[in-house]
């Protein structure tokens, strides 16, 4: 049976939603979606359909939009996007089961309609036109839709081919793909391909999915390694992986990671301290979830990318989620590798290995009773921010000159939540 995948795209998301909420026409509104307070250096998460037909940038700072273009900033408000995106997943499911959606993004979906179009009795564009009008008529936002025989065609269909359909549809099989987009320029157009892996294919004289369909495939596994697989297979239009394949994954290894973007420069104190409250989040939430873990990752980047990131790899010698025995551990990483000469502008931490709680052998070289008290103090400050709130209850470093940890308990993905 042939397969048919739907890739939906919720237009201009943020942007779009700040309009809807304003009484107002993204196509016919100038307005962008960012934290002005942070100057004008700030990254606009969103701009409206009628500031791309003006020629500004998706992505852009603000100081980028040209003086002469008035436009509304509107205050990110994640917790308000959430909502829009959970109301809009509840229209996919009027129509799918879940077992046959996946969730890409919080604007995007991908839907395995193949065992649905007999059901309906539509064929693959009538139904992804059926639920765009849904999907705008319930609350105004365009939705954009690619169709495809594989997943990777239904992506490729939305991110080009959709773009230049009257109707926001595109539609690709392998063969319409060769046809089509085989000689199609620049290469980042294409899924998972990035500036980094596009200028590595120009050094080997490849510029379009024809020469990755034709190269010398030797060339490629050495450069890429295994993922030269993906390349080569994309290039001809193919993709195995579906839905159910991603539903069923489960990975070898799991870990736990947090980043965050410091809003200014940082000396090494100051960013030792921001690592302090990462490092207690991350205990919290590893007790939360009853999980422990034996090996920790620091990466810390500087200001500016001045000189590479530096950070390192720790094993502990017994498994556990305590804040003083993971903060000892990321501590030691800090002070021996971090430059103290250079600002850090970026901080990101991993608990890898993690393992739940019970799988656990006790360790008799260790101080089972004082640990399993402070555990049963997080756990208690745990529930007590769970219930009252995340800044309920914190610790005298959080008051401390530089700390983010409150300002950053009030946000969602790292911008504005309300």
């Amino acid at each position: 049976m042939q397969k048919y995948y739907l890739c939906i795209d919720l237009k201009t998301f943020y942007a779009s939603v700040e309009c809807i909420e304003r009484g107002l026409d993204p196509f016919n509104t100038n307005l962008v979606v960012a934290d002005t307070s942070r100057g004008k250096g700030t990254i606009c998460l969103a701009i409206s359909p009628r500031m791309k037909m003006l020629g500004v940038k998706n992505r852009c700072r603000i100081y980028e939009i040209p003086p002469n273009i008035k436009f509304i900033a509107a205050m990110p408000r994640m917790k308000k996007y959430i909502e829009y995106s959970a109301n809009i997943y509840a229209i996919y499911l009027k129509y799918f089961a879940k077992e046959d959606i996946h969730v890409y993004s919080i604007d995007e979906a991908f839907m395995d309609v193949t065992n649905y179009l007999k059901l309906y009795k539509l064929n693959p564009i009538e139904l992804a036109k059926m639920i765009i009008k849904d999907i705008y008529k319930t609350y105004g936002i365009t939705a954009t839709s690619g169709i495809g025989t594989n997943m990777y065609l239904a992506k490729i269909a939305l991110d080009i081919t959709a773009k230049h359909s009257a109707t926001n549809i595109g539609y690709l099989d392998e063969e319409k793909y060769k046809k089509e987009l085989w000689h199609h320029k620049p290469l980042t157009d294409f899924w998972q391909i990035g500036k980094g892996i596009e200028k590595r294919l120009n050094r080997l004289r490849i510029f379009s999915m024809y020469d990755v369909a034709h190269a010398d495939q030797r060339k490629l596994y050495k450069e890429f390694g295994v993922n030269a697989e993906y390349l080569i297979d994309h290039s001809w239009g193919k993709e195995s992986c579906t839905i159910a394949d991603i539903k069923a994954y489960k990975p070898k290894t799991n870990s736990i990671s947090n980043s965050q973007v410091l809003f200014k420069d940082y000396s090494f104190e100051k960013a030792r301290l921001v690592l302090k409250e990462m490092v207690e989040l991350g205990s919290l939430r590893l007790i939360e979830n009853n999980l422990v873990t034996d090996t920790v990752e620091l990466y810390i980047g500087y200001s500016k990318d001045a000189i590479k990131a530096t950070g390192g790899t720790k094993r502990i010698n017994n498994c556990t989620n305590v804040y003083s025995e993971l903060l000892k551990s990321f501590l030691e990483i800090y002070d021996k590798t971090t430059d103290r000469n250079v600002a850090v502008r970026r901080i990101g931490i991993n608990f890898t290995n993690v393992i739940k709680t019970e799988n656990v052998q006790l360790n008799l070289f260790i101080n089972q009773e004082k640990i399993d008290k402070e555990r049963k103090i997080e756990l208690t400050m745990s529930n007590i921010k769970n219930r009252m709130g995340k800044n309920t209850i914190i610790r005298g470093m959080d008051l401390e000159e530089g700390a983010t940890t409150i300002l950053r308990n009030k946000l969602v993905g790292g911008h504005n939540a309300n």
